[in-house]
């Protein structure tokens, strides 16, 4: 047994969550199921992380690195239906509010909406200190039973800093706002317009322009058809012709003359040349990066406990308890190519399970064998560093996770259905899917059943 808090001492046991998005809510959610005294520190003037879109962007520093948290570009509609990405015990559902939006892949603020309806139905915003910024977590001198508590310091906006001692620590604050960049020869010295996407809100400034956007990814190439109806040209650059993203873009491609695919970009010139590695060339106004995101918690003090290289975070024993610090440090939200909110949801009810002592850790030496484990078979895969976190959309594996660390319900299979069925469509048409679905009867019957659509309109639907 791990030090667990024991259920008959749980009130009293004080536990900090970092961040107010999806990950943070969801975690205090579980740890209050569980009777634990939950905080919530929030950086921003409101819950929803990631979601709650800000217009401005990082103009001192548009490669991102100055501090605007969001990555929501002002058109942006989820990518995963809204059937089968809720929380398990609260459904994603449309509502009849003015300005909502009811299709199936909505406007993101409807995704907002959501994160706020879920924190009011638990009546989880008494927890939450919102504008209040984690400046410091540290290790504080340990109870007398040997157990880790935890000083953090924080700054409400307007107030001086603060210092409380919480017995736990949960990290929840999301990945995707600190920007990777690429490393292109004479990046340091372009002289036109080059951000990360991190920046992006609106295309209206990229109007007549040559724009190269570096890297095939999802935001790539919604980037690169928002862009393509206000530039003259738009590049879009990948390492390979055979990225799945990348064979989905073709029909855009021949559809549109003045969206081109290219290769990698093997340097940047100062006249405004982009030189790709085949040797052809652009004289390009603007370079976007779709580069992806580095996990960053400047915050966190643990001696070297706990590193980030290569966006491995770790060591981490199922991507959420450092052994040596477990269980009073704990991460949930880390691993992407996941079903969200459902998988931090499993994690979440993991950490609170385990802090109120009805689920107890393997030993520190045993936790490190399986993380040192889990390494070495990424390396025998020949897979890079930085997809330590990966789930690859795996939903079975997400399904075997979640049941073997708490026992956790397998998705629906109709879920399943509708969820793969989305993926088969980007592919097929990155463009057009989120318009031109077709369910399966077995989707169907379950939307009919769950109340998703009134069985009326759904024989309509299916005529």
């Amino acid at each position: 047994m791990l030090n667990p808090i024991m259920s008959s001492d749980r009130s009293s046991k004080k536990v900090c969550v970092v961040g107010a998005g999806m990950a943070g809510l969801a975690a205090a959610r579980e740890l209050r199921r569980e009777g634990l005294d939950v905080t919530v520190l929030e950086q921003l003037a409101g819950v929803g992380g990631q979601w709650l879109y800000d217009a401005a962007t990082d103009a001192g520093d548009p490669l991102g690195m100055a501090g605007v948290h969001s990555s929501v570009f002002a058109s942006l509609r989820i990518n995963g239906p809204r059937e089968s990405i809720g929380f398990s015990d609260f459904p994603f559902r449309p509502t009849n509010d003015a300005g909502g939006d009811a299709r199936r892949y909505p406007v993101h603020g409807e995704l907002l909406r959501y994160i706020r309806d879920f924190c009011d139905a638990f009546g989880l915003m008494d927890a939450v200190r919102l504008n209040t910024t984690v400046t410091r977590v540290a290790m504080a001198p340990p109870r007398r039973d040997g157990s880790l508590r935890w000083a953090v310091r924080s700054k409400r906006h307007g107030e001086a800093e603060t210092e409380e001692v919480f017995d736990a620590v949960v990290v929840a604050i999301g990945h995707y706002s600190q920007p990777r960049l690429p490393t292109i020869d004479g990046m340091d010295r372009w002289r036109r317009k080059q951000l990360h996407s991190h920046s992006y809100r609106v295309p209206d400034s990229f109007a007549g322009e040559v724009v190269v956007i570096v890297g095939c990814s999802v935001s790539g190439a919604e980037l690169a058809l928002e862009l393509r109806r206000v530039a003259k040209e738009v590049h879009l650059s990948t390492k390979s012709t055979e990225e799945t993203i990348t064979s989905a873009m073709s029909k855009s491609v021949a559809r549109y003359e003045n969206l081109h695919l290219r290769p990698q970009v093997e340097h940047l010139r100062e006249d405004g040349t982009v030189v790709f590695d085949d040797g052809s060339f652009v004289v390009a106004d603007a370079v976007i990066y779709c580069t992806g995101y580095n996990y960053s918690f400047p915050f966190l003090d643990t001696n070297g406990k706990v590193t980030v290289d290569d966006n491995r975070v770790g060591p981490l024993y199922e991507h959420v308890f450092p052994p040596e610090l477990a269980p009073s440090l704990s991460f949930v939200g880390i691993p992407g190519k996941v079903v969200l909110p459902v998988f931090i949801e499993v994690q979440a009810r993991w950490v609170a399970q385990v802090l109120s002592g009805r689920r107890t850790l393997p030993s520190p030496e045993e936790m490190q064998r399986a993380v040192e484990e889990h390494t070495r078979g990424m390396e025998a895969a020949g897979l890079p560093k930085r997809w330590t976190h990966d789930m690859f959309l795996n939903l079975e594996r997400c399904d075997d996770y979640g049941e073997r660390i708490c026992g956790f319900p397998r998705m629906e299979q109709w879920k399943k259905e509708i969820f793969v069925s989305s993926l088969s469509d980007m592919v097929d048409d990155i463009e057009n899917f989120r318009d031109g679905y077709h369910d399966s009867d077995l989707v169907r019957d379950a939307l009919r059943r769950h109340g998703w659509t009134p069985a009326e309109e759904d024989d309509d639907a299916h005529k």
